[in-house]
């Protein structure tokens, strides 16, 4: 089993990188999280998160159902099922993982050399604040949390195997290509 995991500040623009490298190599599964947070009008259930309430979270939680979670703000939760982990363990694929900084770390932690960890990084802070302002999902209020929970975990880079750049997102697609290749090719 290989799992390749992608972690990134809100914005820099670590999910549009893993989908399109999904889309490239089949060797690739992507690993669907849990959270408690609203579904996005263009999001389905069991494809881009499994939409869970707090209290069904909790309760997976207290099961032991989680190899990974994290309450990233106040009641919003997000998780990675070890079910799901075992759905794509059995398709023989290497396991993609696109989670909070927190959630790598601890993958790392537990699968040791078979993760590898990949920390997406803005080319600045100025970039992903623009980046985040164009999403038009956000509130004053809810800006200001994103934008000091993106200072928190940019102090995490040197914890990762890679830290990719997303400067320009074909080169940082091509750059994560190659990470992704010399991974797989090790025994």
């Amino acid at each position: 089993m290989k799992l390749i995991i992608f972690t990134a500040p809100s914005g820099a623009g670590k999910t549009t990188i893993v989908h399109r490298l999904l889309d490239m190599d089949s060797r690739l599964k992507f690993s669907v999280s849990a959270t408690t947070r609203k579904k996005r009008d263009y999001e389905v259930d069991g494809k881009h998160y499994y939409f869970l309430t707090e209290e069904e979270f909790k309760s997976k939680i207290q099961k032991g159902e989680f190899i990974e979670w994290e309450e990233v703000y106040p009641g919003v939760f997000y998780g990675t099922l070890a079910s799901e982990v075992e759905r794509l363990t059995r398709a023989g694929k290497a396991i993609v993982f696109d989670i909070d900084v927190k959630g790598a770390l601890r993958l790392k932690e537990k699968y040791g050399d078979a993760a590898l960890t990949i920390f997406v990084k803005p080319p600045s802070l100025q970039v992903l604040r623009e980046r985040l302002a164009n999403r038009n999902s956000e509130n004053t209020q809810s800006m200001v949390k994103r934008l000091e929970r993106i200072k928190f975990e940019m102090s995490f880079e040197d914890r990762f195997d890679r830290v990719l750049v997303n400067d320009d997102l074909d080169k940082a697609v091509a750059e994560a290509k190659k990470i992704i290749d010399a991974f797989l090719s090790q025994r």
